[in-house]
């Protein structure tokens, strides 16, 4: 039985889990600079350590309601095609161990582009968790398109 790290983050209510092995690091939320003629659900960039960093909104791209920053706002930065991004969530702040047999595969109702990135449902207790590979959630247009904002 394998068992992983998560890094445990809200959108809303939902619960949603990522490798931590995939997470570069975690960081509060800080404004953005807009850049014009970007997809809608890039929010902007920022510096992050003197790299500039794409900033995309996780609502956004899912469809879901965008609310503004709360105080637990954090920024999921991951490593992408060798560039750094970074994804506005609304909370992460646990980090869970789960076995492989505590992950579900994804319900037959995710069809489409979703269900390349979620990668299962993950139940702990009266939890469910649905586990996304961030890696996965930009298809390879929005992939190019973001790196061309880093240039």
């Amino acid at each position: 039985m394998a068992e992983k790290k998560y890094v445990i983050f809200k959108l809303g209510e939902e619960e949603y889990g990522i490798d931590i092995m995939k997470v570069k690091e975690v960081t509060e939320y800080k404004e953005t600079v807009k850049v014009p003629n970007t997809p809608d659900f890039v929010e902007g960039i920022i510096n992050l350590r003197g790299d500039v960093t794409p900033i995309i909104s996780l609502k956004r791209r899912f469809g879901l309601n965008h609310d503004t920053a709360l105080e637990t706002t954090r920024v999921i930065v991951v490593n992408l095609e060798d560039r750094l991004v970074g994804f506005i969530v609304d909370d992460a702040s646990q980090v869970l161990s789960l076995d492989d047999n505590q992950i579900d595969s994804a319900p037959e109702i995710v069809t489409g582009i979703g269900k390349k990135y979620i990668e299962g449902i993950g139940k702990v207790e009266d939890r469910m968790i649905i586990m996304l590979d961030l890696l996965q959630v930009l298809d390879e247009d929005e992939k190019k398109e973001l790196m061309d904002v880093n240039n």
